[in-house]
């Protein structure tokens, strides 16, 4: 078959086929065109998942006429002063948005410029542009989209529903409205209420305000802020507290120079931050900010700008993690029922009088005339009554103690008060109570002693008199034995014992007494889920979280007083101390005033 030059009208729908997949990419052009044009209102109308209608109309700069008639040629654009394409400054830049949308739709195009006496309208369908003739607008413009992918039908097979593409519409504006909270967005259509988010003020407070309308009121509670800066490249943002996660990584934004992107870069760069705060299977929630020199990162790398690369990737990466880090170890005290009032929302009262109950007919009221109250009128009380009433004699954990002291209630988390079910402590704090769940709060402690050490001068050995003999199956022995120099580096000294069996010569002296078998087993499980990608520190990381778990105090361990007064204290000195390493907040805090509105004194 010989060489051939394809017409023009097939050269702009296979441009359009790499520039508008999807309703959604006809939004996210029109949009950030918008925003390019220096709007400070945008309104977006769709209909039928955006196939039937698009609208976008914005009071931006607006075109001149001439400039119209330019503007749904192929690669003509305004956003590019010279032809250096390594210093791009606008979210548009390729001059294909407008001729692609036009050669698989009807394109309408309203704009005034502040300089013509009216506005000017021009069409496109299927790529055959219209003259260009008088229209009535105020300011900006207004592009209307109909009947999108009418000239390439085979595009409409492949797409979804008019609910999923509504909702891809919808994701696309929340990015673009979480970029530029100084924009107010308004999305309407697809028979639903239309949405608004205001224009926010300058700075952080304003950011915030955007994302907590967009991302909801528990993102607002819970966030953040996180900031790191160097060599000219900055990194901010706001990052959820790890009481609040989601089971994907959907809710992780990243922005560079004001362009939502996506990227696996900051994926790996927010697990790597949040290693030691969340499960495995949880994911946090983040909106982080990049502006780095335009020079420094290429926009350039896919036809629908959603990704991007940076000349110095790890330099990103991390500032990232360490924005990420310093902000959580800042706010580390913080959990789930301290950040959203969790706790406060799961009291309710066990009884609740029917409007109708009276209370005259309870089997515990007298029958007969009513007492006098002078002593006797307990014997007027029917026997069920007197049984209500009869409490017990108070149990072991809850007779001590005395008052405690001023000093202790001025403390964060507290005097301690009592021991719960062998599991929870409860302290009385000056404005309110703590309770805290001993073997989360040790567990994080025992973890960041073991970090420390090992940053330090490495973990403190205890030589077993007798070697311990572990026995497991030959697999799970050849992979310990096969990390048997990472886990020494904990203090954790093991060597074969034969096909089926390790024997265990020394143990990290910060755990005291433990199980190997039960430590050696859980350790291997977890070998079993690494890649030998990760990192030399995770994986240390790893194990040092798994020997916090098993040198911890456990549920069910009666604590004295002055043993219960000495975690407390300890947490208070222990960084991050309001999660364990699995991500499980270690104390609930309720104020006095919360505890004075559950019994309706407020």
């Amino acid at each position: 078959m010989p060489v051939r030059q394809l017409p023009e009208q097939v050269v702009n729908r296979i441009a359009a086929g790499e520039v508008v997949e999807r309703p959604a990419s006809v939004v996210k052009e029109l949009v950030e065109n918008a925003i390019d044009a220096g709007a400070s209102r945008i309104d977006i109308f769709t209909d039928g998942g955006g196939r039937r209608r698009i609208g976008i109309t914005d009071d931006g700069d607006g075109m001149t006429s001439g400039d119209l008639a330019l503007a749904v040629d192929r690669h003509a654009t305004s956003k590019l002063d010279d032809e250096d394409l390594l210093r791009i400054r606008t979210l548009g830049f390729r001059g294909e948005a407008l001729p692609s949308i036009g050669a698989v739709a009807k394109l309408g195009i309203t704009t005034r410029h502040v300089s013509e006496p009216h506005a000017w309208s021009l069409s496109v369908e299927g790529g055959e542009k219209s003259a260009i003739v008088p229209a009535a607008l105020s300011q900006g413009t207004r592009v209307e989209v109909s009947d999108l992918f009418y000239a390439t039908p085979a595009r409409l097979k492949f797409l979804k529903t008019d609910r999923t593409e509504a909702e891809a519409i919808r994701e696309v504006v929340r990015r673009l409205a979480m970029a530029r909270p100084d924009v107010a967005f308004t999305l309407s259509g697809e028979e639903r209420a239309p949405v608004t988010w205001a224009a926010a003020l300058p700075g952080a407070a304003g950011r915030l305000t955007r994302l907590g309308d967009i991302l909801g009121s528990d993102f607002r509670g819970s966030a953040i802020e996180v900031r790191s800066e160097r060599e000219g490249v900055v990194v901010e943002g706001f990052a959820a507290a790890p009481s609040l996660t989601r089971a994907n990584a959907l809710g992780q934004y990243l922005f560079v120079n004001g362009r939502p992107v996506r990227d696996k870069l900051i994926i790996g760069a927010v697990r790597a931050a949040y290693s030691d705060y969340l499960p495995r299977d949880r994911h946090p929630v983040v909106a982080l900010f990049v502006t780095l020199d335009s020079a420094e990162v290429d926009a350039n790398v896919h036809p629908a700008k959603t990704e991007v690369r940076f000349r110095n990737a790890g330099l990103v990466r991390a500032l990232i993690v360490h924005a990420l880090k310093d902000g959580l170890a800042r706010e580390g005290k913080r959990t789930a029922a301290n950040s959203d009032g969790a706790a406060l929302a799961s009291f309710r009262p066990s009884f609740a009088p029917r409007a109708n109950w009276d209370w005259r007919r309870s089997p515990a009221y007298p029958t007969g005339p009513l007492p006098s109250f002078d002593g006797s009128a307990v014997s007027a009380f029917a026997e069920p009554g007197q049984a209500a009433f009869d409490v017990g004699t108070p149990t072991a954990d809850v007779r001590f103690q005395e008052t405690p002291s001023a000093d202790l209630l001025d403390r964060p988390l507290g005097a301690a008060r009592t021991q719960i079910h062998e599991t929870y402590i409860v302290s009385q704090t000056r404005d309110g109570l703590v309770v805290v769940d001993q073997h989360a709060a040790h567990e994080r402690i025992v973890y960041e002693k073991l970090k420390a050490s090992l940053a330090r001068n490495g973990v403190q050995r205890q030589l077993l008199l007798i070697p311990e003999i572990v026995e497991l199956d030959e697999a799970t022995v050849e992979r310990l034995i096969a990390r048997a120099e990472e886990l020494a580096s904990f203090g954790l000294a093991i060597e074969s014992f034969g096909p089926g069996a390790v024997a265990v010569r020394e143990t990290p002296s910060l755990l005291g007494k433990t199980n190997a078998a039960s430590l050696l087993r859980d350790l291997a499980e977890h070998m079993a889920e690494w890649d030998e990608a990760l990192p030399l520190e995770r994986r240390l990381m790893h194990v040092a979280a798994t020997m916090a778990c098993h040198g911890s105090v456990r549920a069910g361990r009666r604590l004295k007083p002055e043993e219960m007064n000495a975690l407390l204290r300890e947490m208070e000195d222990t960084p991050n101390s309001g999660q364990c390493n699995h991500g499980r907040p270690t104390y609930v805090e309720l104020k006095l005033a919360d505890i004075e509105k559950l019994f309706g004194r407020r």
